[in-house]
């Protein structure tokens, strides 16, 4: 695949996030797809994971823990197999009904036609914060 056709398949996968078809996402990874967020002491789905049913799970425990009040992804950049994504979010935690804020970085790596790899950045000190402490909102 050329790198305009990464960018579309990445595009791909947040248009079935956003609808909510977490099985429609998982079909556009590798089986064995090295998903890496950093390990967040206060937050249940952080961490790496690998493959899909690993995958499938830090779904399963976003949406248990929290509710999207905006994602939008905003900016593509790509080279060879790796596209950059840059973008904001806002979600509330379920478990303080705290709101996040942030900014986001997100690195695919596409091997044959797939995505094999992702990679968050993101304020880890908010969302600690937000699983956290009861109080006024977190943003960046």
């Amino acid at each position: 695949m050329n790198e305009q056709e990464n960018v579309q398949l990445v595009r791909q996968g947040y248009d079935a996030f956003s609808k909510g078809d977490i099985p429609g996402l998982l079909q556009l990874f590798a089986d064995d797809i090295a998903w890496t967020l950093d390990k967040v002491e206060q937050v249940p789905f952080s961490g790496p994971r690998r493959g899909k049913e690993q995958v499938a799970e830090f779904f399963q425990l976003l949406g248990e823990n929290m509710h999207p009040l905006q994602f939008e992804p905003q900016q593509y950049i790509a080279q060879d197999d790796k596209v950059v994504a840059l973008g904001h979010y806002v979600w509330s935690v379920k478990s303080t009904d705290r709101r996040l804020e942030s900014d986001w970085a997100h690195v695919f790596t596409v091997q044959n036609g797939k995505i094999a790899g992702f990679r968050e950045y993101t304020d880890t000190a908010a969302s600690a914060a937000a699983f956290r402490e009861p109080g006024p909102d977190v943003a960046i």
